[in-house]
């Protein structure tokens, strides 16, 4: 029995993509075998999809840096067919078949049993970029940060990271800054929670002062760049920013004098390698007092639409969360 899968292939100009026919015996070793319903669309699955060689190096490929669905067949006592699981990071959709396949088998201890209070589609509609979010304010609250220490700030807010981190501190209690080059995604974010905007132009501005004016409370950055500098320049004093993006570039244009005048902090957010202990702990804390409704920052896609939305989000054209429907 086949699974319908979508497949990168290297050509002499490029790469080129198509939905095809796959053999489950194409798949890797790994004790659970899952029915995967739905995944998401991430900036690091673009990544993959265009040969960035810091994500995959074989191809053809399936991408897909998560899935989420039903197991099928394990050969760990953890897990038993017909339930629920979901798997994100660790090798997933980099250099092995990802949840851009209708079947993937993995190794148990990549997989999380689904959370009460989700579902598999629920819970791609956080997905990779969701789980970032949310790992990003749980660092910022374990430092300290709260509503009473001032606004917040989220970079990259019309993104993948950037809408959930909205919506997520606002439901929280936090009055949040958006900062975001789509002018016309105001209503939109202002939707999730967002109370002030701050442009593209307006966030490059201060770029040769060693400090500005303390604004922020914290901050989630998703870009990088001269926005993150300004952005740990304007911190208030002991403030935090998690960072955990890189969309305009993987510089860090700054000097010593916020630290060490400010004593403020940068915190580095990875869910990739994160212990799968801490992610079935965020998982069921997103799944219980976190559970916010992410359904207006959803873009259901099919495995067909992948092809033109790959350089879409590449090119920052994609606003919100894309979901991947596996059947349709």
């Amino acid at each position: 029995m086949g699974f319908k899968a979508f497949r990168v292939e290297k050509t002499g100009s490029g790469f080129s993509y198509s939905v095809q026919e796959q053999e489950l015996g194409s798949l890797p070793d790994g004790e659970v075998w899952i029915d995967v319903r739905y995944s998401s669309l991430n900036y690091k699955d673009a990544l993959s999809a265009t040969g960035n060689p810091g994500v995959t190096r074989k191809f053809p490929h399936t991408p897909g840096i998560d899935a989420a669905g039903f197991v099928v067949e394990s050969a760990s006592p953890e897990f038993k067919a017909g339930e629920a699981v979901l798997v994100m990071g660790y090798d997933l959709g980099m250099n092995t078949p990802g949840g851009y396949g209708q079947r993937i088998r993995v190794p148990a201890r990549w997989v999380v049993s689904m959370p009460a209070g989700l579902t598999p589609e629920t819970s791609m509609h956080w997905g990779t970029a969701g789980f970032t979010a949310a790992l990003a304010v749980e660092k910022l609250l374990h430092e300290g940060m709260k509503p009473a220490g001032g606004p917040v700030v989220v970079t990259g807010a019309s993104g993948g990271v950037g809408c959930v981190a909205v919506k997520l501190l606002a439901s929280l209690g936090f009055e949040v800054a958006a900062v975001t080059g789509k002018a016309e995604q105001h209503d939109w974010l202002r939707s999730l929670g967002a109370k002030e905007f701050i442009s593209r132009e307006q966030a490059l501005e201060g770029a040769d002062r060693p400090l500005g004016k303390e604004r922020w409370g914290g901050a989630v950055d998703t870009v990088g760049g001269v926005p993150l500098a300004n952005v740990v320049k304007s911190l208030t004093h002991s403030a935090s920013v998690a960072v955990c993006g890189l969309a305009v570039s993987a510089e860090f244009p700054i000097s010593v004098l916020p630290f060490i005048l400010r004593h403020v902090n940068v915190l580095g957010v990875d869910s990739v390698e994160l212990p799968i202990a801490h992610k079935r702990q965020l998982w069921n804390r997103i799944g219980s007092e976190w559970r916010v409704d992410l359904t207006t920052t959803v873009q259901k896609l099919s495995l067909h639409d992948l092809a033109a939305a790959v350089p879409r989000i590449l090119k920052g054209g994609m606003v919100g969360r894309g979901v991947v429907d596996l059947s349709l």
